[in-house]
């Protein structure tokens, strides 16, 4: 009975979920990264929860893409973007990669015209 009552606790909360981006460590410290190691940046134009940057922007920074069934989890939520795309923020701030770094590692988006910054957990 025990065992079953536990189950009806656990398995209702279903699989734990993970978090959409991991943390490695690059020049500048502890740095959020996508699932292939690379760089992930948050914008300073960027407000209330909503990307500024589309069309050229966009194409230099990737937005960093939430699934259709991914859900908000932690520190981690997903904002709509005007081209109708699901895009992962990170306290409340979009996430992006930056087409000129080559490497996991790379940070070479950091400080681009003061507005692009590595984004930090």
């Amino acid at each position: 009975m025990l065992k079953r009552i536990l189950c009806i606790a656990v398995c209702a909360a279903g699989p734990a979920l993970a978090d959409p981006a991991a943390t490695a460590k690059t020049s500048k410290g502890p740095t959020l990264v996508d699932s292939k190691g690379m760089t992930l940046y948050t914008f300073d134009r960027d407000s209330g929860g909503k990307s500024a940057c589309t069309g050229q922007c966009a194409r230099s920074w990737p937005p960093f893409v939430a699934p259709a069934d991914a859900r908000p989890t932690g520190a981690y939520t997903i904002v709509s973007r005007d081209d109708g795309v699901r895009q992962w923020a990170y306290k409340g701030h979009p996430l992006y990669t930056w087409s000129k770094d080559k490497a996991p590692g790379d940070i070479d988006g950091d400080d681009v015209v003061d507005a692009w910054h590595v984004a930090q957990p």
